[in-house]
């Protein structure tokens, strides 16, 4: 039974292309299994998080994130009394667009593009779910439902207004054109949760992660809000645990810490919304999952602890500095002699009809790389990226 402000497949607005429904699935869920099996979604396993996918097999990479981003949006969107095939689609697209080396290589990206129009990864990944994912005999893109379209478009929030003044990304506005997706309001209240799923995943991942690469220690974190809670009670149960078994049991209560603050808090939110609808939580003018204010500054808190020990570690930032430059370079070399790219993409970046045509299919190509294929590819241009 879902709530009355879920969002109902039977009121779904359809797809851009119009199909017979399946008598064993519903709308949402074949929007879930095409994203599973698209070639960009495969590619995720060897995109990075915050380490290069060379550095240690035992790191998130972006597939792994957002296996466990949908999990946490399963089990917020059932407590809610959400539609969780559509939030676990959400989830599991959320991070199709990002191109290889992380937030590095969006940032460079980003740097190259500007004179072109800008590059945003949640822009890429409505690209590439109407577009560059070209398998189907009918249609180019996976023919997603419009719930699902405007769950990755903006999920994080509306996106026609930036509020740093930029203007809407191309590939957003180039689809919106199209297919209206409604970019000036809230997503639905299933997107919304797929962003908050995330921000929990990538919170207590890193700080696996970090205390696995040895950036930090757990001494290192337990003064730090939420975390020194858990690790007390963690003590008062098991004393004398092994380092390893202690860090686990912690980090898993700061990761159910997480979930239950966005629970309660959104419980509140709706209560007092009182939304009937999915439309009316388009409506309501702002989110209405969230984290309460107090979880919220402690995470800033923990994000800032992050920022200083973890992502501006000396030695991720030698490895980040190396990943822009490969970015950078691969468009360079690109753009100067479009010829050098795999043959159908050269033939339509040397058809293209203008600079920002040409740009837009090298940044499309770029984007699709793996970590180690970017490496690869920029070896054999201008010699190897140095590890470590």
């Amino acid at each position: 039974m879902l709530a009355p402000y879920a969002t109902i497949e039977r009121e779904s607005r359809g797809r851009l292309h119009a199909e017979d429904g399946s008598a064993h699935r519903s709308a949402f869920q074949r929007d879930r299994d095409r994203i599973i099996h698209c070639s960009a979604f495969r590619r995720l396993k060897h995109k990075t998080q915050v380490f290069v996918e060379h550095e240690g097999d035992y790191f998130r990479t972006r597939l792994t994130h957002s296996i466990e981003v949908a999990q946490v949006a399963r089990t917020i969107s059932r407590t809610l009394g959400l539609n969780e095939d559509l939030a676990e689609a959400v989830a599991l697209a959320h991070d199709l667009g990002h191109p290889p080396f992380g937030h590095t290589g969006e940032d460079a990206l980003a740097e190259v593009m500007a004179p072109y129009g800008g590059f945003d990864h949640n822009a890429q990944a409505l690209k590439i779910v109407t577009d560059l994912e070209q398998h189907y005999a009918e249609w180019d893109g996976l023919n997603l439902t419009w719930e699902t379209l405007e769950g990755i478009a903006k999920h994080n929030g509306p996106v026609s207004v930036q509020t740093d003044g930029d203007a809407l990304p191309f590939a957003l506005a180039e689809y919106d054109a199209r297919h209206d997706l409604e970019l000036d309001s809230h997503a639905g209240a299933e997107a919304q949760v797929a962003a908050l799923a995330d921000d929990i995943a990538y919170n207590n991942h890193d700080l696996h992660d970090g205390l696995r690469a040895g950036l930090f220690t757990a001494e290192d974190i337990i003064r730090l809000p939420i975390i020194g809670r858990c690790f007390a009670q963690v003590d008062r149960l098991w004393p004398g645990l092994d380092a390893d078994r202690r860090r686990h049991e912690a980090l898993r209560r700061v990761f159910g810490v997480m979930v239950e603050d966005v629970l309660q808090e959104s419980r509140r939110l709706l209560r007092e919304a009182q939304p009937g609808s999915a439309a009316e939580v388009r409506a309501l003018g702002a989110p209405v999952i969230r984290f309460s204010p107090a979880m919220w500054a402690d995470l800033k808190v923990i994000r800032a602890f992050l920022f200083a020990n973890m992502y501006r570690h000396w030695t991720v930032r030698r490895m980040r500095r190396k990943a822009a430059r490969v970015v950078r370079e691969l468009f360079e070399d690109f753009m100067a002699d479009p010829g050098m790219l795999p043959q159908d993409w050269s033939v339509a970046a040397l058809e293209a009809r203008s600079d920002t045509l040409r740009a837009r299919i090298v940044a499309d190509y770029i984007a699709g790389m793996t970590d180690r294929f970017a490496i690869e590819e920029h070896r054999a241009l201008r010699g190897e990226m140095k590890r470590g």
